[in-house]
Parts: structure tokens; sequence; C-alpha cells
């Protein structure tokens, strides 16, 4: 099973790396770690997808709290969420194979962003089901090369995210958000 948090971190330099440690350390699985800047300019968000199988996630909860960077974690996997993911994929593109490229793209609100004599980059934005249909169809055309930014994900409505660790609202050293 899969497990998606939200951790609020000071945007400061070192806190990916000591968050990328603490599960190298604990041996916990990132599936997609991806962050950035929020509507605060000194808070960073990171959307943690973790295979959470083999670990409690109120265990890698509690863990992260220990940073001290750490302001807040919220668990979202079963909350009302949008969730997305971006994918540029580059696609061999003979003449014969243009049409069915274009007509796919299409099919899946996705967008050709490049064209070169031999290939085509299509940039698609959607739920990891969605990436993955569109990369099944355009695989047996040939695809040359893929990369993926990993989910992002935003509660919907003014709602927040479930906090495992009891009393959490910050990482006890005083701050919270």
């Amino acid at each position: 099973m899969q497990h998606t948090l939200f951790a609020l971190v000071e945007n400061r330099p070192g806190v990916l790396n000591r968050v990328a440690s603490l599960f190298r350390r604990r041996n916990f699985n990132i599936e997609s770690l991806n962050v950035g800047r929020t509507e605060t300019p000194d808070i960073s968000r990171m959307t943690i997808v973790m295979d959470s199988k083999d670990v409690d996630v109120r265990i890698v909860e509690a863990n992260l709290y220990k940073l001290v960077n750490v302001i807040d974690v919220q668990d979202v996997t079963n909350q009302p969420a949008v969730a997305r993911d971006l994918a540029l994929i580059k696609v061999k593109a003979d003449p014969e194979h243009r049409g069915e490229i274009t007509s796919l793209a299409s099919i899946f609100r996705a967008k050709i962003v490049d064209v070169a004599p031999d290939s085509v980059i299509v940039e698609i934005a959607g739920t990891e089901d969605k990436i993955e249909s569109l990369v099944e169809l355009l695989r047996p055309i040939g695809i040359l090369e893929m990369v993926r930014t990993g989910q992002v994900a935003m509660m919907r409505g003014t709602g927040a995210g479930v906090r495992h660790t009891p009393g959490a609202h910050g990482n006890g050293n005083g701050k919270s958000h």
C-alpha cells in the first residue's frame, strides 16, 4: 500500500538531504519525493509517496517530527485531495506515426511540446493511472526517453490531512504553522 504525506519544512539548505537521509537510515522506501516553495517564501512543502506495507506510517511521521526543520506532517492518503504527476515522453516519430501520436496526445489532453525530425516530446499531467495508460499506448510506437516529476498533491477544500502523532502541530521546538 502507498501512503501520501505532506511535510511543511523550513526552506533552508540541507533540509531535503536530512529528510532523504532519515528514510535511508530507517530503510523506508520512497516511491516519489517532490519539494517546492509554498505561498510563504520561507516554507517548502514536501509531497512524499511511500510504500508502507513494511512500515507503519505513524513511525515515519514521528521520525519526521524529530527533524529540526520539519514544521508539520499530515497523512493525506485517504483524504479528499487532488494529486498530479507530470511526464515528458520522447517518442520516435517517423512520418507514418506522427498523426497517431498527435491523436493519442489529444485524447489524453497531453501536449506536443517539441518536434524534431525523428521524434516528438509529449507533455502530460494527470493521475498516475492516466499517465501509465498513455505510456502503454506509446510504447509500441517507440518511447526513446521519459522523465516524471513524481506526485504532487493538495487537499481539497480547507480541510487538513490526518496527523498520527498525538498533539502534533509542530515539531516540539516551539514552532508551529
